[in-house]
């Protein structure tokens, strides 16, 4: 939509809350790709050691960097935080990326290709299938039934608009109303991609393969599934409205 910056600035803000037992893996999986890219990590004040290992390792790599935060305050909160921190220097794209290896690090090359002809670009677990490992049939069927849903109530020809490896251009955020963002954990990837689908940005969805973590614990909850059902509604109400 906009034009192409000749240098990339790349930022993968990674939030986390108690994933000691993941940071040395990830940090060692993202260093070995042929790019350059800068991190921010998001802690909620973990209580396993979290952020002093991470500030351990800003110590050897100046690429890392830290937003420690008073307690729990949400995926949400923590990804407007590090768009916000992002926007306030030179960065051209910037990634979401969970700390628990669900999402491969070895992607990240692609995103950034793919972004050579789209403004968001989406990791989709369901574009050519259902690209999902080690996930219980039950949690399988409510995350795919909630994108069929969330799809048709928003109008949106996405796959998998709850998921959370993604890339925004620097535009993108920038246009974005980031203080009127509200939501948390599924409805915030939801509101996030429609809000710049209903800018006229360009969103383009790559295969990816999701593997369930096989450290630390889920943060999914009754809760956050019921946010996500009604952020939709209240996402196209506004829409129609023409308050989004």
């Amino acid at each position: 939509m906009s034009e192409k910056k000749s240098e990339n600035r790349v930022l993968i803000v990674i939030p986390t809350y108690n994933e000691h037992e993941n940071i040395d893996r990830l940090l060692a999986k993202i260093r070995e790709q042929p790019i350059q890219t800068d991190l921010l990590f998001i802690d909620d004040n973990s209580q396993d050691g979290t952020a002093e290992l991470i500030k351990s390792h800003m110590t050897k790599d100046p690429g890392i960097n830290l937003i420690q935060r008073p307690g729990k305050m949400g995926l949400g909160t923590a990804y407007l935080a590090g768009f916000k921190w992002a926007l306030e220097r030179d960065y051209t794209h910037v990634m979401e990326m969970d700390a628990d290896l669900s999402h491969d690090p070895v992607e990240v090359p692609r995103f950034l290709e793919a972004a050579g002809e789209a403004d968001v670009v989406l990791g989709s677990r369901y574009i050519t299938g259902v690209n999902v490992i080690n996930w219980p049939l039950k949690r399988l069927i409510l995350s795919y039934g909630a994108n069929v849903y969330a799809g048709i109530i928003l109008g949106a020809k996405i796959k998998d608009l709850t998921g959370g490896y993604k890339l925004f251009r620097r535009e993108v955020l920038e246009k974005i109303d980031l203080e009127r963002v509200k939501s948390n954990g599924y409805s915030f990837q939801i509101e996030m991609t429609f809000r710049a689908l209903n800018l006229g940005f360009k969103v383009k969805e790559v295969s990816i393969i999701f593997y369930d973590r096989t450290a630390g614990h889920s943060k999914m909850s009754k809760k956050i599934v019921r946010e996500a059902i009604l952020m939709v509604w209240k996402l196209k109400m506004r829409q129609l409205l023409g308050r989004l």
